[in-house]
């Protein structure tokens, strides 16, 4: 069984900055891809930022020059680095890990609310 386990949400300020980690039960290189994904009230779950095993990342067109997805393949984690957070940045926060196959893993979810 994989295990992912976040860290970092919060509350913050419009323009402050969180970083979230996500560990991992595994090796990374394991999985196909890691990506970070965020559901809001009312509001389906949607992807923020992914990155593959080879590096290659990809984000959703609104945290684009404001969000960055990295790894540390040494620790088995997976980070999500939030700039310049917004108010429609608030949501809940998912670690997603996708394994060759059809198999996903996700975190327990991390609350995220950008407010003065």
């Amino acid at each position: 069984q994989v295990q992912l386990v976040e860290s970092g949400g919060g509350l913050v300020q419009p323009g402050g900055s969180l970083r979230f980690s996500c560990a991992l039960s595994r090796s990374i290189f394991s999985f196909k891809a890691m990506g970070w994904y965020r559901q809001a009230p009312g509001k389906e779950r949607e992807l923020v930022a992914r990155i593959s095993n080879g590096g290659s990342t990809n984000y959703a067109d609104s945290v684009k020059g404001r969000f960055s997805i990295s790894g540390d393949n040494a620790k088995n984690t997976v980070y999500l680095q939030m700039n310049n957070l917004k108010p429609e940045d608030t949501a809940v926060y998912y670690c997603n890990a996708e394994a060759y196959g059809s198999a996903r893993y996700w975190g327990q979810g991390t609350q995220v609310t950008v407010s003065s």
